[in-house]
């Protein structure tokens, strides 16, 4: 019986131990989306970006994405964002989708520009690079080998 109890005990013990494991993870992980000021920006193509994309100031977390949809009148993807009202956007800022890794994930990065007027809430970034898909390079080299060294009769 008391074999029991100690197992018991010894499972209660594991599982605050994991419970307090993932909430420390999550808040150090800064998962949250951040509070601030919104602005948008066009794409021609945001794959792997969604709800909650982080949006990045030289690999720092500064805002995250609110919202994806399509422009019905461009045909691009427009990405709303929100940013921390402690960064101060200036009208020049560039926006390009960066791969996280080879293994996937992608995050919005911005670029600074050096005028002086600023971007305020509601505002629009206009210069933008779409991410670049790594199906399509290793498409490329695929295709490239397979044609590039034979010759057709």
């Amino acid at each position: 019986m008391s074999r029991n109890i100690l197992e018991t005990v010894m499972g209660g013990v594991v599982l605050a131990v994991a419970v307090f494991f993932l909430a420390f993870a999550y808040t150090r992980a800064d998962l949250g989306t951040v509070s601030g000021y919104e602005v948008t920006a066009s794409f021609s193509s945001v794959d792997g970006v969604a709800v909650g994309t982080d949006v990045r100031i030289s690999g720092v977390k500064v805002g995250s994405v609110v919202g994806v949809r399509l422009d019905p009148v461009t045909y691009q993807a427009e990405i709303a964002m929100t940013i921390d009202p402690a960064i101060e956007l200036t009208t020049d800022t560039s926006a390009s989708i960066a791969m996280e890794s080879l293994l996937g994930g992608n995050h919005i990065a911005l670029q600074l520009g050096a005028d002086e007027e600023l971007i305020g809430d509601g505002g629009t970034i206009y210069v933008t690079q779409s991410g670049i898909s790594l199906d399509a390079i290793i498409g490329n080299l695929i295709h490239g080998m397979d044609s590039g060294g034979s010759e057709s009769p």
